[in-house]
């Protein structure tokens, strides 16, 4: 086992959590207190999801344990991109991205219908969805917000609003796509990413390892691509919005 689950191992989290947090005040970042909440939240919510699971798998509930991971990303990045009645839009994009991806899965059998394989399947591209919606989002209600006059510029000389829109804003949201396409860049060279490392902690061959971790990061960009696009989309027609 990698961590020990002692004593130990909760003053080291605490420390980090704490230098996290002081580091942001010192740098005049702002986000101090977000960050401590952050962290305090995570440990709860792992510690009751941690027994949640078990409890799930064993009786019969995965798929609805899926929806509930859904509704939380869907609440999450709809609040983080708008702070009005268009949040929910931000459904479409995460629902577009993911489900299509783990239907496929399914079917071919590359992923068992056991709720101990989907559920972590899903919660993996579940977030990178909810990255790629969020980012592309906010970027894009962003570049509108500051360009707005370049918008307008665009439909005087007969661009539809929506064109205009996807003009301007494309470029900007098209950005949430690189955390992704670095780390599929840059895996083995410079990080070894969860999936690999927990396989390889689980026992299995670096090979399978390897294959593992190469199917987890080309369905995130395959989910990534499609949540950016239908959010890039919901924005230039506005229907989220700020």
């Amino acid at each position: 086992m990698l961590l020990p689950v002692d004593v130990t191992l909760g003053v080291v989290l605490a420390v980090l959590l704490v230098v996290a947090a002081s580091v942001a005040a010192l740098a005049h970042l702002g986000r101090a207190r977000e960050i401590l909440t952050a962290g305090l939240r995570a440990a709860v919510q792992l510690a009751g999801v941690a027994l949640l699971i078990g409890w799930v798998v064993r009786a019969g509930l995965s798929f609805g344990f899926v929806a509930l991971m859904y509704a939380v990303a869907v609440r999450t990045a709809g609040r983080r991109i708008t702070q009005n009645r268009t949040w929910w839009w931000a459904a479409v994009p995460i629902a577009a991205g993911v489900f299509p991806v783990v239907g496929v899965l399914l079917l071919t059998g590359l992923v068992p219908l056991r709720g101990i394989a989907v559920i972590p399947v899903t919660g993996i591209l579940v977030g990178g969805a909810l990255t790629a919606t969020v980012l592309g989002g906010r970027r894009a209600l962003d570049e509108l917000a500051v360009r707005r006059g370049e918008v307008e510029a665009g439909m005087a000389l007969g661009l539809l609003d929506r064109e205009a829109r996807l003009e301007i804003a494309g470029p900007a949201a098209a950005d949430a796509l690189l955390p992704g396409l670095d780390q599929t860049r840059t895996v083995g060279l410079v990080t070894l990413p969860g999936a690999f490392v927990g396989m390889l902690l689980g026992g299995a061959s670096p090979v399978k390892a390897g294959a593992v971790q190469l199917f987890v990061l080309v369905a995130l960009c395959a989910v990534q691509a499609v949540a950016v696009a239908l959010v890039l989309e919901l924005v230039a027609r506005g229907r989220l919005n700020r």
